[in-house]
């Protein structure tokens, strides 16, 4: 923690694109609690995004998104783009929806795969219920992703669902 309290600014890395901020999430949390969120978020940020290190496991991932994503009241489609060594170019949030969905469409993934340059990918979404656990729908969607990628050679390595407390891989569930 004493790192991230030594950090003089919250500038975003321009390697991250994010949906505007959201107003639900300022209303559930302190402004000391955004703060030290924000923090956090940036001191990942430079670990994972600057030096270009690659995401190891689906827990190291699983945590960085957890960060991302947890406590919105709304459903978010974010997709992490990797290079073929695994690095992460850019981290984006997709498709933003309501309380129980987004509607996130195929075509725009596959658009910014082929500008972003990516050689594969990672998808996370939240779930705004709490519970983690994949539906059939995102089970599907999974799929028709997966497939529409394979056309580019663009491997999936995981989807993952966060929720309150836990995220779930598809990657550890042997789902993909």
């Amino acid at each position: 923690m004493a790192a991230i309290g030594s950090q003089p600014s919250l500038k975003r890395s321009s390697r991250t694109r994010l949906l505007p901020p959201d107003a639900q999430r300022a209303r559930t949390l302190t402004a000391t609690d955004q703060a030290l969120i924000a923090q956090a978020i940036h001191c990942l940020e430079r670990h994972y995004l600057v030096k270009q290190n690659v995401l190891t496991s689906p827990e190291a991932t699983r945590d960085y998104l957890k960060l991302r994503l947890a406590g919105l009241a709304y459903e978010v489609f974010s997709v992490l783009f990797l290079d073929n060594r695994h690095r992460v170019i850019v981290y984006e949030e997709l498709f933003r929806g309501t309380l129980d969905g987004a509607s996130v469409h195929p075509r725009e993934v596959v658009r910014r795969v082929i500008e972003t340059n990516a050689a594969a990918v990672i998808f996370a979404h939240n779930h705004p219920s709490g519970v983690a656990e994949p539906s059939q729908s995102d089970l599907r969607l999974t799929q028709r992703l997966t497939d529409a990628l394979a056309l580019l050679d663009v491997r999936v390595l995981d989807h993952i669902i966060i929720g309150d407390s836990a995220g779930v891989s598809f990657a550890e569930r042997g789902l993909l």
